[in-house]
């Protein structure tokens, strides 16, 4: 059993966010040793918010693909469909990030504004 999609997620956030120490990174890299291809390596190897939305969207659809295919008695069922809420759970807080980023972003520049309006720049 293996979630590769959160530890290939955690890994492009660790990367994008600039967060994380290199033993933590060693270790998620060593649990994807071998599965880094597709939607996986996408997400372990992002390098922006906007890939790993994209990534993890790509990586969802394939968990999607591989739950609607199993058999709902094989043992393995449950997990799969707990892999892929906690992916769908995952896409959420991406989400979220991107929109409390987004904020940010946009209360900077009514940050500057106002200041503008304050102390004129005369050119």
């Amino acid at each position: 059993m293996s979630c590769h999609e959160i530890e290939a997620l955690r890994l492009g956030l660790m990367t994008v966010l600039g967060v994380g120490d290199e033993s933590t990174r060693e270790h998620a890299e060593k649990e994807l040793d071998g599965h880094l291809d597709g939607p996986i390596e996408g997400l372990a190897t992002a390098e922006s918010l906007t890939e790993l939305q994209r990534h993890l969207d790509a990586a969802l659809v394939d968990l999607e693909e591989e739950v609607a295919t199993m058999d709902p008695k094989e043992p393995e069922y449950d997990y799969t469909r707990g892999r892929l809420l906690e992916v769908r759970n995952a896409e959420r807080s991406v989400q979220r990030l991107v929109t409390q980023g987004e904020s940010i972003v946009d209360g900077l520049g009514e940050s500057h504004d106002t200041l503008h309006e304050i102390f004129p720049v005369e050119e």
